[in-house]
């Protein structure tokens, strides 16, 4: 080896030393391109539905190329299920399961969530994203059936515990049956979000708000029951 060529090594090796932020920028590349990839996707399956979303268009929004996809997921099917599992599903549990843990009074916790329920107009224009793919979804591909179903049942059992668990403290009333109360909240955010949708008017998803309020405040035990 020459004096010039440990020369550049040496410059090299100090230079790297100089700049970790562009080696660890290097190293992180490809995690930001699969979350541009999964945001992309997630835009376009919303927008779209999940058949109907192109694949040139998600790549375009991304600013990837196919082989970029391809490096990060095996095809379309692929990629619709990582957005299930790693779009909709933190969203549904940031929405209607950390709420729910560690509360005071469960029935204030639930009419919390209820009424941070997003009702703007491009809101309201699309609907749910995990209903609309359920809809589109679970009758065709048993991959997007089963996780969709793995959220819903985590968001039911989120709220069947907390009813139990405000059963136990005498705030929610005993004849209340959590489980069903669950399936029952979820049905009404669910259904009155379609109607709105279908409508295209923020005024039934509010209508659907104020409904689902006055309902979770009948399940308040007689001794635990708020004005107003």
């Amino acid at each position: 080896m020459t004096l010039v060529t440990r020369r550049y090594i040496l410059v090299g090796m100090l230079t790297a030393r100089k700049n970790p932020k562009r080696r660890a920028t290097r190293l992180r590349d490809p995690e930001r391109t699969r979350e541009r990839l999964l945001q992309a996707a997630s835009r376009e399956i919303y927008r779209s539905g999940f058949q109907s979303a192109g694949l040139d268009k998600i790549l375009a929004s991304a600013g990837v190329t196919k082989g970029a996809l391809y490096y990060h997921f095996k095809g379309k099917q692929a990629l619709g299920y990582a957005v299930v599992e790693e779009v909709i599903a933190p969203d549904v549990h940031g929405k209607w399961v950390r709420p729910l843990q560690s509360v005071k009074d469960p029935i204030d916790a639930l009419i919390g969530a209820v009424q941070r329920i997003p009702v703007r107009p491009e809101d309201v224009r699309g609907g749910c994203q995990m209903n609309n793919l359920a809809q589109e979804m679970s009758p065709l591909d048993a991959g997007f059936r089963k996780r969709l179903a793995t959220i819903f049942g985590d968001w039911r059992e989120a709220v069947a515990s907390v009813l139990q668990e405000g059963q136990s403290h005498g705030r929610v009333r005993r004849d209340v049956e959590p489980a069903e109360a669950a399936g029952l909240l979820i049905a009404m955010v669910e259904g009155y979000g379609s109607l709105a949708k279908n409508a295209q008017d923020p005024k039934v998803m509010k209508a659907g708000i104020r409904n689902i309020v006055d309902w979770l405040k009948s399940l308040r035990a007689p001794g635990n029951r708020k004005r107003g």
